[in-house]
Parts: C-alpha cells; structure tokens; sequence
C-alpha cells in the first residue's frame, strides 16, 4: 500500500512539473506560427518565423544577454517563444523581431526602424563592439549569426572608429517548400560611426534573396558540422586518439602482465608456506583485517551510491547519443536529458547506498538516505545559487527565471527524492549479506610505518595521471563545444574513449591496492575510492590549463560559470570513478584472498 502511494505520488509530482512548465512558457505568437514550425512547410508567401535569441561577447559563452538588451528597435507585439525546461537552462530567450521574412519572396531594402541614439544607448552599443558582440537568431529552427559592428583600426594614425553594421542581409535557400539553408551577412558599407558621444541618427535596414538548392530537409543541419571538426580534423582526431589510448593500453598491458606474474608467484609462495607453516607475511598476513569494514561507512555508502547513479547517468546520455538524439543545435536536448535521467534514476543511488550501508552493519539508513540525496546535489545547488547571483547581478539571460527554479526543485522534491527513499527502502530490505572468504579479525592489526610515496596523495598522483593521459586528447574537443562555438558530433570516438577510462582506472586501481596489501596496509577502501576518482582532479587542473592558455575567455561571470560548473562535473568524475575503482578493487580482493588458504 505504502509504494502504491509512493508511486501515485511520483506520478502527480510529474503532472504537475508538465502543467509548470507550459504554465511558466511565455505564450507563442499565434497558432499559425507553431503549426508552421511543426512541419517546416510554407506555401508562397507564407510569414517565416525569425526569432532573436541572445546577443554576447564572443570570447565569453556563457555570458550572454537578451537580444533587446541592447537598444535595437523593438516590435510593438513583442512576444516571446515558448521555451522547454532545457532551452531556458541553456539561457535561450527567444523573441519576436521587426523582420519580416515571408516564403520565397526576395527583398532588395526593407526599412526596419528609424531611431536617435541617445547617448548611453551609443555607450551601450559601443562597449558591445569593443568586446565583439555577436547575436543569435533562429530561422525556422536554423541558427544564425552575426556581429553587431567592427573595430575599425586601418588608419594607424587615427584612433580606432566604433562602427556599428545598419543593414543585415539574409541569403536563405529551399528545396520545394522548406527552408534549407540560412545565413546573416552585415554590409561593410551600410554602418553608422558611432565613436563619439553624441546622439546619432540611425536606420537599420535588411534585405533577403530566396535561391533554390538540390539539399534535403532531412540533411540541412548537415552544414552546421562544419563549425565542428569535421572533416579537416576528423583524419587527426581519429589518430590522435588511436595513438593515446593503443599507448595507453599497452602501458596497461604491461603493468597487467607484470601484476600477474608477481601474483602467480604470491600463490606458489604462500602454498609453499602452507605446506611448511612459516610465518606468513605480504598481503596473506593481513587476511584478517582486509575486510574490516571501513570508517564513515555512512559517508563511503552514500558515494559509492551516487558514483553509480552517475555511471548509469552518462551510459543512458551515451545511449541517447549515439542514436541521434543530440544532433546539431537540438537546443537544450543534453540539458533536459540531464535532468530528466538524473531524476528517473536516483532509486539506483538510493538502492546501492542503503544496502552497502546495511551491509556495512550500518543502523541509521535514514541519514544515510539524506545524505545520499544531497551528496552531489548539494554542492551543484552551492553553485548554482552563486552562479545564478552573478548572473542575476550581470543582468545575464543565463539567470533562470523564478519560475524554472521552482519547477526544478519540484522535480528534485516530488520526484528525485522520493525515488532515491524507494530505492532505499529496497536496498534496506535486501538480505543479502557482504561475502568475505576471510573472517576478521576482533582487533585491528597495527599498520607499519610506510615511506612518504605509499601514502594517499602520491597513490593519487599516481593512479590519476594513466587515465587521464588517455583522455586529455579528447578534452580539448569536448571544452570547445561545451565552452566555446564549436560542436561535438563524434560521439562514438567519445564512447570509445570513456569506456577506455573506466578499464585503465578499474586496473590502475587494482594494482595500487594490490602494492598497499602487499605493504600490509590494509585500509584499502577510502584509498581504492580516492585513487579511482582521483581523475577528477587532473581533469580540473586541465580546466586551469584551458582557461588561461587555450581560451580568452574572461570575465566574473564567465569564469564563475566555467570554474563553478566544470568543478561540480570533476566531482561528478571523482563520484563515478572512485565507485569504479572501489568494484573493481573488491572483485580483485575477493578473487586472490578465495585463492589461499586463511584460517
């Protein structure tokens, strides 16, 4: 009775995050103009939507701002299009502009406004040239870009001249009656001086010429993999990558081969030793005290539990996106996926985290769900709650709106938490018992005194730099998509390359606890976690890296949002790999303490 309840809840809290949402959208201009978009078809004549999105500094990404922010013209009827839970997060806020763009129809100086700049809209415009302000704006669904003016430096013995571009042409074509192709082109000679403050008389112009192309609908967003890094990259990406991980492996292999032999010698030793009953010594001698559970068991439960929900997060992303889901500019589709998945499988965190603690002879199962439902959530909202105050403070459109705030923490409260208390009590219910072919011993075996490179911080050094140098290649592509122009198509190099990492750090590790038993140390459960997720680190000292070496990226708001978010994805890492190498080391514990005999 109590999970028919559980899951009448769940099932309302859902209902209720869909009525939100459409509630929390702003209204879409017309029913016309969504049945239009619906199937991308238009007769002659037929009104094209074209929707302003954002405008930004180049350099900075993530710090962009709606497209009226600046003192352009706007419509009368301005409206705004609706915007799924992803695009918001994306910071999308699509409105209606002055264009007016109908099917087919060409046109050679169309007048959008006539306006005098005042003062500090010319300040406003100029400090947006200065910083390389681009726009954004959708064309049926397609992207286009442009930039708002140009610095004029050609007269080295003037200063530099402000010009701010006035006319805008659009060259679109179609193949029957669909839009195909779209691109923005400012005339170099259609611009307005603006250097000075003073009030300025400005017309902004546009003009359109429709062409007919052989391209499909169904391949139109085929033109966009061009700003990814294909196809003059694809050819290097493809080696690079073949290179890292074959040299990657064969260090592994190595190490593999090496292990092995040394084991394979442990247990002709140790059955030698069995037959002759010397003492024992290596890591048969700490048979009693290896599976001594660990300290802060409610803590170590609750994150190898939300290390596995990750794990599963990013094969389910890794599922969608090797079938196509996220195509070029499917606007804020990873985002919703993101969520959604998080929500949908946060039973698994709760299910491994309450039945490793129970096993653990852990009692307080409640805080230990509480705990495991705010491990990683935590410190994002930490984040996030900072990021949104800049950003608010900036006046950015990265500053989610009240409404979407509410509708996530509905999702969080009615649907996350509630799945992570159902898994739980599973977990909690499960019987099973945690299998150890040794018994332990009453009292803790004394650890001796090991040299400084056997403690926590060099084995983390250690076990993160293999793993990370099989995927540092990969970084450059994927920070240039997550945070700059470029787009990340080739997931299947991606998904080669993440399924490599979880390999060398499953093996890393397992080498590293195999050297720390043999040392007799045998506190190996926070360190397997610790070496496993200790990529994490590497991949944000990386960040450091790109930041200030590979990008120009600048700015409160934007380093804020860069450091504040990749750190929660490193954390998310150090989660997800740290539960990797913990498996991965109790497997390897398991099978060569069953292979002898411990009384």
């Amino acid at each position: 009775m109590a999970s028919l309840k559980c899951v009448a809840l769940v099932s309302f809290a859902l209902c209720l995050v869909s009525v939100l949402s459409a509630d929390a959208s702003r209204s879409e201009p017309g029913s016309v103009v969504r049945r239009l978009l619906e199937h991308h078809k238009y007769a002659d004549g037929d009104p094209v939507p074209l929707y302003a999105n954002k405008v930004g500094p180049f350099q900075n990404p993530s710090e962009t701002y709606q497209y009226y922010d600046l003192p352009f013209c706007t419509p009368k009827d301005m409206k705004h299009k609706t915007e799924d839970l992803g695009e918001v997060l994306e910071g999308d806020r699509m409105v209606t502009t002055m264009f007016n763009l109908t099917f087919k129809d060409d046109k050679d100086f169309e007048e959008r406004c006539s306006t005098v700049l005042t003062v500090d809209q010319v300040k406003k415009f100029r400090r947006a040239i200065e910083q390389d302000y681009y726009f954004q704006m959708y064309f049926d669904d397609l992207p286009l870009w442009g930039f708002i003016g140009k610095l004029d430096n050609s007269d080295e013995q003037k200063e530099a001249r402000f010009l701010l571009f006035t006319h805008v042409h659009f060259k679109i074509c179609y193949n029957n009656d669909r839009v195909i192709e779209i691109g923005a082109l400012a005339d170099p000679k259609q611009v307005k001086d603006i250097t000075r403050d003073d009030p300025v008389k400005v017309t902004f112009t546009y003009s359109a010429k429709w062409e007919p192309t052989t391209i499909t609908f169904d391949k139109r967003m085929e033109k966009y993999q061009k700003y990814s890094f294909l196809p003059q990259h694809l050819e290097i990406h493809w080696f690079s990558v073949i290179n890292s991980c074959v040299t990657v492996l064969l260090l592994t292999g190595f190490l593999a081969t090496i292990l092995m032999r040394v084991l394979k010698n442990d247990f002709i030793k140790y059955t030698r030793e069995d037959e002759d009953d010397p003492e024992e010594t290596g890591w048969k001698n700490i048979h009693g005290d290896v599976f001594r559970f660990p300290p802060n068991s409610n803590l170590f439960a609750a994150v190898i539990g939300s290390g596995t929900q990750l794990l599963v997060l990013v094969l389910c992303i890794f599922a969608l996106s090797l079938v196509g889901v996220f195509y070029p500019y499917n606007r804020g589709a990873l985002n919703t996926a993101c969520l959604i998945i998080y929500a949908l499988t946060a039973g698994i965190s709760g299910y491994v985290s309450a039945l490793l603690y129970r096993q653990l002879g852990g009692e307080q199962w409640v805080r230990n769900l509480i705990l495991t439902g705010s491990l990683f959530c935590g410190p994002l909202f930490l984040v996030f709650c900072f990021n949104n105050t800049v950003a608010i403070f900036y006046g950015s459109s990265q500053a989610l709106p009240f409404g979407t705030m509410v509708i996530i923490a509905i999702i969080w409260a009615l649907v996350t938490f509630p799945l992570t208390v159902l898994g739980g009590i599973a977990g909690k219910n499960n019987r099973s018992e945690f299998t150890a072919p040794c018994r332990t011993n009453k009292y803790p075996r004394e650890i001796p005194t090991l040299p400084w490179y056997r403690s926590t911080v060099p084995q983390m050094c250690m076990a993160g730099f293999l793993p990370f140098s099989a995927i540092y290649i990969e970084l450059y592509y994927i920070f240039a998509s997550l945070w700059g122009h470029k787009i990340y198509t080739i997931y299947s190099i991606l998904f080669i390359v993440f399924i490599i990492l979880i390999i060398v750090t499953a093996f890393i590790t397992i080498a590293l606890t195999y050297f720390q038993l043999a040392a007799e140390d045998h506190e190996w459960w926070w360190r397997a976690v610790f070496c496993g997720g200790s990529t994490g680190f590497f991949i944000y000292g990386y960040c450091f890296y790109y930041y200030f070496a590979r990008s120009e990226m600048t700015g409160l708001l934007q380093g804020s949002f860069f450091f504040g978010y990749m750190g929660c994805i490193c954390y998310g890492f150090f989660l997800m790999l740290g539960s990797v190498g913990y498996r991965a080391s109790l497997l390897f514990i398991r099978h060569i303490y069953r292979a002898i005999k411990c009384e």
